[in-house]
């Protein structure tokens, strides 16, 4: 059984990670020129800044502090992103692949922590399962941009 100190270590991890998203989304939202893209990554960096400020109030309801920053993996990414756009014809295309594959770590690392469902709490469960498939519908929506581009 794990401690509530264990579960808001895990909880804190899936927070830096909604950092990274959340800076990943401006950053992206920056580098493309079509306004309907544009607002779709603004509308993620609100949401997972949103997640963000759920993760917080339910670590300090296990009794912990909620990490300030993001990591330095999100860190590394956004920088391969900048490379990666900057000598890409289609950066806009580039920059949906990224999100894909950002949203998929998240949704790996939120798998990872649903796992251990029977020792969650309800409240945690239920805000887990609920950023995990808002995260998997933007997967979803930055695929389909893939194919209609």
């Amino acid at each position: 059984m794990e401690t509530r100190k264990e579960i808001a270590n895990k909880l804190n991890e899936i927070l830096e990670r909604t950092y990274d998203a959340e800076k990943g989304y401006k950053d992206a939202a920056e580098r493309v020129d079509n306004a309907k893209m544009k607002s779709f990554l603004n509308e993620q960096a609100q949401q997972r800044y949103d997640f963000g400020h759920e993760l917080k109030s339910e670590i300090k309801n296990f009794g912990e502090t909620p990490e300030k920053g993001g990591s330095v993996k999100g860190a590394i990414h956004r920088n391969w992103m900048d490379l990666k756009a900057a000598i890409s014809s289609n950066s806009e295309e580039r920059v949906m692949e990224e999100v894909q594959r950002g949203e998929q770590a998240a949704l790996d690392e939120y798998d990872s922590v649903m796992e251990n469902i029977n020792i969650l709490p309800s409240s945690t469960l239920q805000i887990l399962q609920k950023q995990r498939e808002s995260i998997s519908q933007a997967q979803q929506n930055a695929r389909n941009w893939e194919i209609i581009s």
